[in-house]
């Protein structure tokens, strides 16, 4: 049986959210993205129903990940995962992770400074999905929205084929759009309606099957969301006129293949 819940949460306040300066490299969680992470964990109901929790490999998302569900994490049976595919859209500094050795250095200087801190064992971090490559923002990573789409299918997929009842990600705002298929937004490729540390639940629409996977919004979920008066984006290939240069014939040829 596929998972019962997907539940979606994004980052905290990173220092780019803060300072707007998107030529940081890979920026962590400033102090008030850290009291937002206090305010979740704090306040989130589910810690002892979430079976694992799959993160972003960037930095504020493993940060996010760890100080909004230690009690989740403190759990020995619940894993802690990093997935390349929840990464964040853009090619600036600031949506590009680490190499995987400085990656993997920066984790353990981050046990030895978080000693005490977290409540649970900092070492259950796997790291194995993310691959020399993950962060060049080319071809299966690249910043066009025909890569997008794919990246986010092949995750909804991973999951569909995964055994847990309650999933939690923590991912960026951009990404959980095209994740969602949730186009409330003027351009998901430029931006996002989801605050940070904004939680959503979704389930398994029914008409999935492999291969062609989706998900629902729950309505209690859907109910906690601000009204959104921005405008509904529209797929960009079905937009009248030129064609989004992002959006290329591979966007309607993976379409096809899904089909």
């Amino acid at each position: 049986m596929p998972p019962k819940k997907i539940t979606i949460v994004r980052h905290g306040q990173g220092y780019h959210n803060l300072t707007r300066n998107y030529d940081l490299r890979d920026p962590l969680l400033t102090p008030l993205g850290h009291e937002q992470c206090a305010q979740l964990s704090a306040t989130y109901p589910h810690h002892d129903n979430v079976d694992i929790i799959i993160a972003s490999p960037i930095r504020r998302t493993i940060q996010t990940a760890a100080f909004s569900f230690g009690p989740a994490l403190a759990r020995p049976e619940v894993p802690f995962l990093l997935d390349p595919r929840l990464q964040e859209l853009g090619s600036h500094d600031s949506d590009r992770g680490l190499d995987v050795p400085d990656l993997k250095e920066w984790l353990k200087e981050t046990k030895k400074d978080g000693e005490g801190k977290v409540s649970f064992d900092w070492e259950k971090i796997n790291v194995d999905a993310v691959k020399e490559g993950w962060n060049s923002k080319k071809g299966y990573w690249a910043f066009e929205a025909n890569a997008i789409y794919k990246r986010a299918a092949d995750m909804r997929s991973s999951l569909f084929q995964r055994s847990e009842d309650h999933i939690v990600l923590v991912t960026h705002g951009a990404i959980s759009h095209f994740l969602t298929e949730d186009w409330e937004i003027a351009d998901p490729m430029l931006g996002t309606n989801w605050s940070n540390c904004e939680v959503r639940e979704f389930v398994f629409s029914e008409e999935c099957k492999d291969g062609d996977v989706h998900l629902t919004e729950t309505e209690e979920s859907r109910a906690r969301r601000p009204p959104y008066e921005g405008v509904k984006w529209e797929e960009p290939w079905k937009r009248s006129g030129e064609k989004d240069p992002h959006v290329v014939e591979e966007v309607e040829v993976v379409e096809q293949e899904a089909k």
